[in-house]
């Protein structure tokens, strides 16, 4: 089938600068979720009809399967997708999708498209309690669809029907460019319906048919922040609901979001107000703490993230522990059993199995070996002002706190370095490294105090 999703609109009621079309949900563009379901299809055509911010939706999900067509004014659904007709496939039905229409299942479209067939005109029809502001099915005594409605041209007869339009159908192409040519505008809008190409599929003796989705919020669409809002939070119930049936553990389902996807092993437990962003890999065993973000990270087996940690684009080992307050920056590999503590910051660096900086250290463009121990207020100067430069440190180094790595430098294995130095040259295996320094201590010293005034 061809695929054509209407994302012209320029959304008012979300009084924002961006197309409506681009305000993210779950960290991604509204559109993107569209046509992300879109691809799932297999669309031999796959066309998005842009106007308000045409050239943002341009470069926000512009891909080589992504066509765009033009609506320069807004003149309507129908309108919308007689601009999409040349670049569409007449030999197979298109299916009407909506870029502010984000949770709709490709299993819902399927048994639209089931439904209809290659000459059928399908409609995705919903029966709700409260039908306002909708347009409903009219069906005749036979229950066969005569007409949809819009809410402001409805009588009082036809607005207490149940049945509501969701605006996605499918149709066979062949015939929608005369369909659509045939709509008038004489209505309270002044546009020109989609809804109204059913009266010309009847006419032309065509069967429209219809089917309905499995949850009424695959069907909402987003006209305000308000609305974007509940969506995000049915959207992330999903998710957790899915987690949870995985057999991860939620401390609570309502306070995790997920913004992008999140694949978890046996005996995964989340704690609360945790953000995955990316993709993110939980093996076995991992506990996260409260209140971490995670990012484009995979974290191995049995490793421990306390509360308040930050992972951007950082790997982990096996039986690792993180935080609480940590932060692994991208380029970050931890290897088995490192410890990474409260306010240590690595980035794009590699620490070996058993390494530690457990307090108050930045490790920046390094290699430290297996069994390293990086004191308190540890960091490594890597940046020339210009230029980064590497820290090697081999196996079982001890470094000090309060020390200074000046890189481009080498630490040889076993080396011991003095708590407060200064290491700007290469050190040798098994060394100990010191800046000498005198102490003095001088008697009879009185600390000034404060003048009164």
């Amino acid at each position: 089938m061809n695929i054509v999703i209407l994302a012209a609109g320029m959304g008012k009621r979300m009084r924002s600068a961006l197309p409506k079309v681009l305000h993210p949900l779950a960290g991604r563009p509204l559109l993107a979720h569209v046509i992300e379901t879109a691809r799932t299809l297999s669309p031999a055509r796959l066309v998005v009809v842009v106007g308000h911010g045409a050239d943002k939706v341009r470069e926000a999900v512009g891909a080589p399967d992504v066509q765009f067509a033009i609506q320069d004014k807004q003149l309507g659904t129908g309108h919308a997708v007689q601009q999409a007709l040349p670049l569409l496939d007449p030999s197979v039905p298109t299916l009407v999708l909506y870029g502010d229409v984000p949770l709709t299942r490709a299993s819902t479209l399927k048994r639209l498209l089931d439904a209809a067939g290659p000459e059928r005109y399908g409609v995705l029809t919903l029966t709700v309690d409260d039908p306002s502001g909708y347009g409903r099915i009219v069906r005749d005594a036979g229950g066969a669809v005569r007409k949809i409605v819009e809410q402001k041209d409805a009588s009082e007869e036809e607005r207490r029907i149940a049945e509501i339009n969701t605006g996605i159908v499918v149709s066979p192409t062949r015939t929608l460019d005369a369909w659509l040519a045939s709509l008038k505008n004489d209505n309270a809008q002044g546009e020109f319906y989609l809804t109204d190409v059913v009266e010309r599929a009847i006419e032309a003796g065509v069967e429209v048919v219809t089917a309905q989705p499995d949850a009424e919020w695959e069907t909402l669409g987003v006209n305000s922040k308000v609305q974007l809002a509940e969506l995000e939070r049915v959207h992330q119930r999903n998710v957790a609901h899915a987690l949870l049936e995985a057999g991860v553990t939620l401390a609570d389902p309502a306070r995790i979001d997920v913004r992008g996807t999140l694949e978890c092993g046996a005996d995964v437990s989340i704690d609360v107000n945790c953000v995955f962003e990316g993709r993110v890999t939980l093996a076995d065993n991992v506990s996260i703490g409260p209140n971490c973000v995670i990012r484009d990270a995979s974290i191995g087996a049995g490793t421990r993230v306390d509360a308040y940690t930050h992972i951007e684009g950082g790997t982990t080992g096996a039986k690792v522990v993180l935080g609480p307050y940590a932060r692994l920056r991208p380029g970050a590999v931890l290897g088995d059993e490192a410890h990474v503590g409260n306010f240590v910051e690595v980035k794009n660096a590699v620490m070996g199995h058993g390494a530690k900086a457990n307090h108050l250290s930045y490790i920046g463009d390094s290699d430290i070996g297996a069994r390293v121990n990086v004191g308190a207020g540890t960091i490594t100067c890597n940046y020339d002002g210009a230029n980064k430069h590497r820290t090697i440190v081999e196996d079982d180094v001890f470094i000090g706190s309060d020390t200074q790595l000046v890189a481009p430098v080498r630490v040889g294995r076993g080396v011991t370095i003095a708590a407060g130095t200064t290491v700007w040259k290469d050190v040798g295996e098994g060394e100990l490294v010191l800046n000498e320094k005198r102490q003095v201590s001088k008697t009879g010293y009185v600390r000034p105090t404060k003048k009164k005034s």
